[in-house]
């Protein structure tokens, strides 16, 4: 929660999901960083305040693995916001995530319009099921309902080739995004280098403090 969220109890604020990768638990994004960074930021007043939820896909090794995606929209979103002052609206809700984070991130967010107006994919791990449905789940989005998405890999991943196709894909059929390659692989120390970024992208989305 920002850090004055209990002191301004009539405000709502935009809320930010960021998903883990394949190995990962809900804390990865934390120990990257994420929750300092967005303090910081808000603290010296250049940006303004966002819940954070880090969901954890603990089961992303078991058959159980392919339920996540409706656990979060149908139980998890729901229990935020009733539970927290939230704004809520796609245009107030982003959805993000790094390697397989990233994967349900593109899924969620494109096949769910009326709940995600912002995606981030960071060093975007297709899921395989996934990759022939892009360009229909692209095509079937309303014009009023068409995302703000970065994307950003490192030129050593392994899974650029396949990134860059979701990006030739979004341009093919217009989607606005941003595509920013990177040096650096598959990594922490790539995902912590970029952080800040992140933040202040997502942040961004959303108005001034």
């Amino acid at each position: 929660l920002p850090p004055c969220y209990t002191e301004k109890a009539d405000k709502r604020d935009p809320v930010l999901y960021l998903l883990h990768g394949q190995t990962y638990t809900d804390d990865q994004w934390i120990r990257l960083g994420a929750v300092d960074v967005t303090n910081e930021l808000f603290l010296n007043g250049e940006i303004m305040p966002f819940i954070i939820v880090f969901p954890d896909d603990h089961y992303w090794n078991t058959p159980a693995g392919t339920t996540f995606g409706s656990r979060l929209v149908d139980d998890l979103i729901p229990y935020i916001d009733q539970t927290y002052r939230t704004i809520p609206d796609p245009r107030s809700r982003a959805i993000g995530g790094m390697s397989r984070g990233a994967g349900w991130a593109l899924n969620l967010g494109l096949t769910r319009p009326d709940l995600f107006g912002v995606i981030g994919l960071h060093s975007l791990a297709v899921f395989q099921r996934d990759s022939s449905k892009v360009a229909g789940w692209i095509q079937a989005i309303p014009a009023a309902s068409r995302p703000s998405i970065f994307m950003d890999i490192g030129e050593k991943d392994q899974e650029l080739t396949s990134a860059k196709k979701i990006e030739n894909l979004f341009t093919q059929y217009d989607l606005p995004h941003e595509w920013h390659l990177y040096s650096g692989a598959h990594t922490d120390e790539y995902w912590s280098a970029h952080v800040e970024e992140y933040i202040r992208w997502y942040a961004g989305q959303w108005n001034n403090p």
